[in-house]
């Protein structure tokens, strides 16, 4: 019976000297393990004064640039509808230049009509010569009528189409004749 007894004391001693070699294993764990459980305390305390103003900088940051953006696209704006006025100036003063120009133009040539009238040499006036359109003679009825029949003859002669002009042989001929 001692046997048991023994076995028993024996596996206590074992047992007191497995959990003596853990602890003393564990201790060097333990106190790493602490250190790095007050370095997490100091990071999580940093954190919580730290992140809060960073986060408020942030989202002030981003109301800024929404605000610049705004701004920009106003300006952007703005300057179109410069742009636009500068044009539409250079329009009406092109305009203007051109109405000006014609007027300056009109005003000279009308000046030099009037310095080519004021100096030219007027014509004396041949007072014996005419006779008042009431002394003319009366034509009678046939001598008008002659006259009309002259005159359409005349006018049917000059405006004759295809006169003979296209046809340059006939051109030869009439010059080498004239020679």
């Amino acid at each position: 019976m001692i046997d048991p007894l023994f076995w028993l004391g024996f596996s206590l001693l074992l047992v007191a000297t497995s959990l003596t070699a853990v602890l003393v294993a564990a201790i060097p764990a333990l106190q790493e393990l602490a250190r790095a459980a007050r370095s997490a305390e100091k990071l999580f305390d940093t954190l919580s004064r730290e992140l809060p103003p960073t986060l408020e900088a942030i989202r002030v940051t981003g109301l800024e640039i929404a605000d610049l953006t705004d701004d920009v696209g106003e300006g952007i704006k703005s300057a179109s509808q410069v742009a636009k006025q500068v044009d539409q100036s250079l329009d009406s003063a092109r305009i203007q230049a051109q109405n000006l120009q014609v007027g300056t133009r009109s005003v000279f040539v009308g000046a030099k009509a009037a310095w080519r009238n004021f100096t030219r040499q007027k014509p004396t006036r041949r007072t014996g010569d005419r006779t008042p359109s009431n002394e003319k003679p009366q034509l009678t009825l046939r001598e008008r009528e002659v006259l009309r029949q002259e005159n359409h003859r005349i006018k049917a002669e000059v405006y004759r189409a295809n006169d003979g002009y296209n046809d340059v042989a006939s051109w030869e001929n009439n010059f080498d004749e004239e020679d």
